[in-house]
């Protein structure tokens, strides 16, 4: 039931020809744009962490038949540039330590340490995946009068590769080391390379190419081989050269545990100085220009601005994943709680001898708000006059422009009274009928739900105890054959039936069911009755019956069938205005955090629980499937799927365990996978739209449902409904 639908704009606009072209509703482009971006920011961070694009092929070794053998014969720094063919080697007594793979946060930092310990400079060759990441490390290089070389931007080798996709890996690690420095540099090494005359048939085109690049290629004569961690004296030994010789020295600041080159360099800094060396780099050793050229205007902001996409991915990366095991925490904890909390509710319930108190016999009103329920309401009455429990029914038509009032008027049954008003909303409805109601317990249904005879017996027998001023009842949903109403079913089922139970037994149940909920009518006197304040109104007066010290407890046998929307866009308004309405109520009931007594305690207890498991986690549980299809199409893809279906088994073992506990059919769990891949999106983007829609202050309209009369209760409970024709359900003035 809702108020009156206004008329809302149509969602077109005239351009200037007069023609009328669609725009895309603000509500699919918000989510739209924000899921867009989010993939942006992922397939960035997948490529400057090399799971994009990576290959890690490595070539053997092939003839060196065509490598000029000036080249095989000649020094490790190799100048192709102009069509040039030339070979450097680092004069007598000068060491160029080169460090390759960096920049590492914990290795790179403890490496420049020493270096600067010992007034030594040096050579890093950095990849463009890691500068990218660590744009301040290569910038202390430079300051620090190290030069920075070009290692390619994902690490492959380029013997595999096309031209189209060398020039790629150089312009993109250009790129980041002038975004991360304001320099361009001259220098480049090969991946996987290593002396000039392990240079091949393969390579060596290669090393031309980039020399007409402009790049001068530094390979080395000295290998440390620190990869291999043989231990900080092996390391050095084969990092000296013998006859007091020049050399370029090869080791890494990254791809692994470093400590031993660390701890290798601080001893062989100061021992080879003793012996006469120089520690300079590149073009120092060989007193060349520097291989430095700062960049500037476009070149340097182009540089920059890549620099904060790639923080700005990584840090989204990283509260994403935060995000992830928040909500993984938050899907597990409330798990573990509904079934330890609920078994023990249903244990409690369900013992011999069990009661509320005092057996409730005496009468209870029925309120019936309804707007536009002709195709409903016959059944809804009917189902009413077949109680167990002796009842009145008052039937608040809100100003129904379909007839609903002269169809339950034209019913004539006894018990049953039409009050009508003008379209004021359904808690403006609730309290009409509150007003006119004879009795101190009453039930409040919606205008498109069945009960059971037994339905409103079960429902009050909880005010036995004095102490309890509102009861819960078990909202079933009666059109389930179709996919998203079986979605619907096991969402009730589990996600709110399973919940109350858990909620029950902590004593902070946030809502009663608008389809299926008791009231004490002194409490709901005291709290001043049904509000207009949210559009979850009974979210609000559940909160405001808990903060006046009053118990709210959960009925399972008390079952109600309602209708549940039937499609996208009825599901979508539909859990909308329940996703705003609940934020509006613990926003509302906010002070209670800070009260005392059973407002303290709801505060402190209910409405943290509400926040996390019915605003954020829905919010945050969109991440699982986000890194499932990241994780299957850039790996680990065995271990993503392996968690996703461990995910999904302990979601499908706890419906499993709610349909038991409501002694449903487990046929409907069938469909629980694709639920979790297809209607979970669906409520995030809602939810999301939700958030949009409280952050900017928005007012959301009551919407009304289109309602089909498809659900009636189960056979045999209820009286059959008169027959009517398809003119009979057509509107009446």
């Amino acid at each position: 039931m809702a108020s009156r639908p206004s008329r809302q704009g149509a969602g077109r606009t005239g351009a200037r020809d007069g023609s009328r072209r669609r725009r895309l509703p603000l509500r699919y482009l918000l989510p739209v744009l924000v899921l867009v971006a989010l993939m942006a920011m992922l397939m960035l961070r997948g490529y400057v962490h090399s799971e994009i694009l990576a290959d890690h092929r490595v070539r053997p070794p092939a003839a060196t038949d065509r490598v000029p053998e000036r080249i095989l014969n000649g020094g490790p720094v190799i100048d192709t540039r102009s069509g040039r063919t030339a070979s450097l080697s680092v004069p007598d007594h000068r060491l160029v330590l080169t460090f390759d793979d960096g920049p590492d946060p914990d290795w790179t930092p403890k490496v420049l340490d020493v270096l600067k310990k010992h007034d030594a400079h040096a050579v890093f060759f950095v990849t463009g995946t890691m500068a990218s990441r660590y744009p301040d490390l290569v910038k202390r290089m430079v300051e620090e009068g190290h030069e920075v070389g070009l290692h390619t931007f994902n690490h492959p080798d380029l013997s595999y590769q096309s031209k189209q996709r060398i020039d790629w890996e150089l312009s993109q690690n250009q790129l980041a080391i002038s975004g991360a420095a304001g320099i361009r540099t001259s220098l480049f090494r090969p991946p996987y390379s290593s002396f000039s005359a392990a240079m091949d048939n393969k390579s060596w085109p290669v090393t031309e190419y980039i020399g007409r690049r402009g790049y001068i290629t530094v390979v080395n004569n000295t290998d440390s081989e620190d990869w291999r961690r043989p231990g900080a004296d092996e390391i050095i030994r084969r990092s000296t050269p013998a006859d007091g010789k020049g050399a370029i020295v090869l080791m890494h600041d990254s791809g692994g545990d470093r400590s031993q080159t660390v701890a290798a360099l601080d001893r062989f800094l100061p021992d080879m100085k003793d012996r006469g060396y120089e520690f300079d780099n590149l073009t120092e050793a060989l007193d060349a220009p520097s291989a430095h050229t700062q960049v500037s205007g476009l070149e340097l902001w182009k540089g920059k601005a890549w620099i904060v996409l790639v923080q700005t991915s990584e840090n989204i990366t990283d509260v994403l994943v935060v995000g992830l095991a928040v909500v993984g925490s938050l899907v597990i904890g409330r798990f573990v709680l509904m079934l330890v909390l609920s078994g023990w509710h249903a244990r409690r319930v369900r013992r011999p001898g069990f009661s509320w108190g005092p057996p409730v016999t005496e009468p209870v009103s029925v309120l019936v708000p309804a707007y536009n329920e002709a195709k409903c309401i016959e059944n809804t009455v009917r189902s009413l006059m077949a109680s167990e429990h002796p009842i009145e029914v008052i039937v608040v038509d809100d100003g129904s422009s379909d007839g609903t009032a002269r169809i339950v008027e034209a019913m004539g049954l006894p018990g049953v009274r039409v009050v009508r008003q003008l379209n004021a909303g359904k808690p403006a409805a609730l309290n009409r009928g509150l007003a006119n109601a004879r009795h101190d317990i009453v039930v409040m249904m919606d205008g498109d739900t069945v009960f059971e005879p037994s339905t409103v017996r079960e429902l009050v027998q909880p005010f036995g105890d004095p102490q309890v001023g509102a009861v819960a009842g078990n909202a079933k949903v009666g059109n389930r054959d179709s996919l998203i109403g079986a979605w619907q079913h096991i969402e009730y089922v589990m996600g709110f039936n399973l919940d109350r139970r858990m909620y029950d037994i902590l004593r902070c149940m946030p809502t009663i069911p608008g389809a299926v909920g008791a009231f004490r009518r002194s409490a709901l006197e005291r709290v001043g009755g049904m509000s207009d304040d949210t559009l979850a109104e009974d979210t609000d007066i559940t909160m405001a019956l808990h903060r006046d010290g009053w118990r709210v407890v959960y009925a399972e046998n008390a079952r109600a069938w309602t209708e549940a929307p039937e499609t996208v866009q009825q599901l979508w308004s539909q859990r909308y205005r329940w996703s705003y309405g609940t934020m509006q109520a613990i926003w509302k009931h906010r002070r209670a955090l800070l009260d005392r007594g059973p407002s303290g305690r709801f505060g402190r207890l209910g409405l943290p629980l509400v926040s996390l498991f019915m605003v954020l986690a829905p919010l945050l549980a969109p991440l699982i499937d986000v890194f499932l299809l990241y994780g299957i199409i850039f790996g680990p893809t065995g271990k993503t799927i392996v968690a996703w279906l461990g995910v999904l088994a302990i979601q499908l073992f706890c419906a499993a365990y709610a349909f038991r506990l409501d002694r449903e059919r487990m046929t409907h769990l069938i469909s629980l996978p694709l639920q979790q891949i297809l209607y979970r999106q669906l409520m995030y983007v809602v939810l999301l739209q939700s958030w949009i829609t409280a952050l900017t202050g928005g007012r959301l309209r009551w919407q009304k449902l289109r309602r089909t009369g498809a659900v009636g209760a189960p056979l045999g409970a209820v009286p059959s409904p008169r027959t009517t024709s398809s003119e009979d359900r057509r509107p009446v003035g």
